[in-house]
């Protein structure tokens, strides 16, 4: 994500043109997260991985090649739909392989890993020159060899079963701070994920501060998940995600005032990834509090389909903010959504009584730490734990 932002720059892509590319790698994510499961199905495990593997590799050789902002829309497509394939056939393995006690260990290592593997592919970033065709091959490479221990496991592939996803309805009566939080959550992550370098290439930094902005992100996220995941198990969960939307945009203020000082950028891409990314977690475990433990996975589908939705919106009202305003058109789009959630769960606070001081307490469900990019499968996963 960080490279497209820059490369499109170098190549004098628009603001808007640049969302809109990022915009469409989420909508390829999230039909990439409903159709993959009826082709693991049909061909199998093996075969999946290795044809989407095929994709990625394919689609990133291709980037410096043909550079026109509508090749790069259908591409961003295709390389989502991969993605989130892949890691869906990833997830429901790693599932299946695990025993139920060590579930839990493998799930959060994997967690781990993917996070670790963000934050470190930021440096590749000042091996070469973006304009350049190297930064754009290197990890086409590493995809490739990233396949191979998964196409020559002498392990059996399990079956796959997925879970229909909850009517969206019936969800927002259930939880309507689960399903409107998690759609705000997918405007904040996109604008992380994908609108973050564009916004760093727009303020002026340099390749390797723009890495080094991007790993404050998703380092925090890193950081803060298990001080969110102990608060969570402990106290009302609604006061959690309120005091950390509070924290995101306190953070999207302080970038906004002092965007040009680039330490105190720093700062606050560390505290809007810290609360934003654990907020994915609480607010899925929120949502299960007021659920039968036979729901829970069927909501989780229609959780994660209302997240990628805003996921796809987002980059498109950052882009739109930063064309208006300038670069700091991303901190103020940050701050708002985080206020807008502030005030929403505080007026269902209001509203509603909360049952962790009640009898109903007893039947809240643990916090799973999960990101963002994650896949149904493994938020089941980590709710079976």
């Amino acid at each position: 994500g960080s490279l497209i932002g820059i490369r499109g720059a170098i190549e004098e892509f628009s603001t808007t043109e640049l969302a809109v590319v990022t915009s469409a790698y989420f909508v390829g994510f999230l039909f990439g997260s409903r159709l993959a499961p009826a082709m693991i199905r049909r061909v199998g495990h093996v075969r999946v991985f290795a044809a989407l593997g095929s994709f990625i590799s394919a689609v990133l050789i291709l980037y410096p090649t043909i550079t026109f902002p509508w090749a790069w829309i259908l591409m961003r497509v295709v390389i989502g739909f991969s993605f989130s394939g892949v890691y869906v056939t990833a997830e429901s393995w790693l599932n299946n392989a695990s025993p139920n006690e060590s579930r839990g260990k493998a799930l959060s290592l994997y967690m781990i890993v993917q996070m670790s593997g963000i934050v470190s592919g930021q440096a590749l970033l000042n091996v070469a020159d973006p304009a350049g065709f190297e930064l754009f091959v290197i990890p086409s490479v590493l995809v490739s060899f990233a396949f191979v221990p998964i196409l020559l496991a002498a392990t059996p592939t399990p079956a796959f079963e997925a879970t229909k996803a909850m009517n969206l309805a019936q969800l927002y009566q259930v939880s309507p701070t689960g399903i409107v939080g998690m759609f705000l959550l997918g405007l904040i992550f996109s604008a992380q994920f994908g609108m973050a370098p564009i916004y760093g290439t727009e303020a002026g930094f340099t390749v390797s501060q723009i890495a080094l902005f991007v790993s404050a992100i998703f380092v925090g996220g890193m950081v803060l998940q298990y001080p969110f995941g102990w608060l969570s198990d402990r106290m009302d969960r609604r006061v959690l995600i309120f005091v950390a939307a509070v924290g995101g945009s306190v953070g999207g203020v302080i970038g906004f005032l002092w965007g040009g000082v680039f330490e105190v950028v720093l700062v606050a891409g560390f505290v809007a990834g810290g609360v934003s990314n654990p907020l994915y977690a609480l607010l899925i475990a929120y949502t299960n509090d007021y659920l039968e433990p036979d729901d829970m996975a069927a909501a989780s589908g229609g959780l994660i389909f209302v997240n990628g939705l805003g996921a796809i919106v987002g980059p498109i009202i950052v882009g739109w903010a930063m064309a208006a305003v300038g670069p700091n058109g991303f901190w103020m789009f940050m701050a708002g959504v985080m206020l807008v959630l502030m005030a929403y769960v505080a007026l269902r606070m209001a509203r509603r009584p909360s049952i962790y001081a009640s009898e109903e307490a007893s039947g809240t469900v643990s916090y799973a730490p999960v990101l963002p990019t994650a896949t149904p499968v493994a938020v089941e996963a980590a709710q079976e734990i």
